[in-house]
């Protein structure tokens, strides 16, 4: 897919919802918890092919196979539904889903962790984007979109309880997460993490594209430094000036960090910071693309500028919240791992 082609992939990502749900959630009666013992219902695992091995050819390596840790990605929503659907949620089996989350989140997200960690990412019956577009007071829409956001958090929670039993032996963990994947990932930091035993194993989390309070975790807290362990990074990106519908800045509750910088202040970092992006080609790298400024509860970037931006006009930059800054993101992860094996 070309450059060009970038607004057509955030239209479809963000604001097209395809075939909208109809009617109440009905829970799905094949399977009450996927078997994740099958490689199917994984969209990365570090022992077979799939995109998040990807990397720039001839400026990274897959470093995978020597990972000292692992890495548990999240992926955002892919699902729109299509003819034919009508449900709330994605079927796991749903091969034009799957193929969006490996062509897009799993290839220019997820890819970004293959330099520090073997990468973990589970398929899961996630909501249908429109649930997260129903308004509060349509009460039987609302409680459908709830079901279905349960229900996708419940095959999350099930495929990390495997990895645990079967994959981890004992390595350090990052979590790693955009958008839906991020507010699920908030969960399962909670439940997992935040004042358990395991929190010995916790590196970091990345919950990016979702808003996380300062305090939303008892015993973790929001990263200050490049090198800050057992600690969350959050940020949503907008274009500078800008802010998000209705915006309300909740007296600084949300918390959120500058990716170039690894701070939570609000000092302009410019592009020359940037180390590259990773737009539609992965084999593209665009260094000094993105700016990155705190402002309130959101993060502001300057409009970026590569060969068909002038078709970028929309002011939300949600869908490349990872994108923008894919090699300070990647080098991140390792200087975390490098302080919690120096712990």
């Amino acid at each position: 897919m070309k450059n060009t082609n970038l607004l057509v992939a955030i239209s479809l990502l963000l604001f097209a919802c395809g075939v909208k749900p109809k009617g109440p959630y009905v829970a799905p009666v094949d399977i009450a918890v996927p078997d994740y013992a099958d490689a199917n219902l994984w969209a990365a695992l570090p022992d077979k092919e799939d995109p998040a091995d990807m990397v720039p050819q001839g400026v990274f390596t897959d470093e995978q196979a020597s990972a000292e840790a692992d890495v548990f990605f999240l992926h955002p929503t892919t699902y729109t539904g299509k003819r034919g659907q009508n449900q709330w949620y994605a079927p796991l089996n749903d091969a034009k889903t799957n193929e969006q989350t490996d062509q897009t989140t799993i290839k220019f997200q997820a890819s970004i962790f293959n330099g520090v960690g073997k990468v973990y990412a589970p398929r899961y019956r996630q909501m249908h984007l429109h649930g997260f577009f129903v308004k509060e007071g349509d009460s039987a829409p609302k409680k459908a979109a709830d079901k279905a956001f349960q229900l996708a958090y419940e095959d999350i929670k099930a495929a990390f309880e495997y990895y645990l039993q079967h994959y981890n032996n004992g390595r350090p963990i990052i979590i790693a997460s955009h958008s839906q994947g991020a507010a699920h990932g908030i969960r399962l930091v909670r439940e997992f993490f935040d004042g358990t035993d395991l929190q010995q194993q916790f590196v970091a989390a990345y919950l990016v594209g979702w808003p996380v309070k300062k305090d939303e975790f008892k015993t973790i807290k929001v990263c200050q430094s490049a090198v800050d362990i057992n600690c969350f990074c959050s940020w949503r990106t907008y274009k500078y000036g800008k802010y998000p519908n209705n915006y309300t800045e909740n007296n600084g509750d949300i918390a959120v960090t500058n990716p170039l910088s690894w701070t939570t202040t609000e000092t302009f970092v410019p592009k020359s910071e940037n180390k590259g992006a990773i737009l539609l080609d992965i084999n593209k790298l665009y260094p000094n693309l993105a700016d990155a400024q705190v402002e309130g509860e959101i993060l502001w970037t300057h409009k970026p500028k590569f060969p068909g931006s002038f078709f970028i006009w929309r002011k939300n930059y949600h869908v490349a919240d990872l994108n923008f800054y894919w090699a300070n993101v990647r080098e991140n992860a390792k200087a975390r791992l490098a302080a919690f094996l120096k712990r």
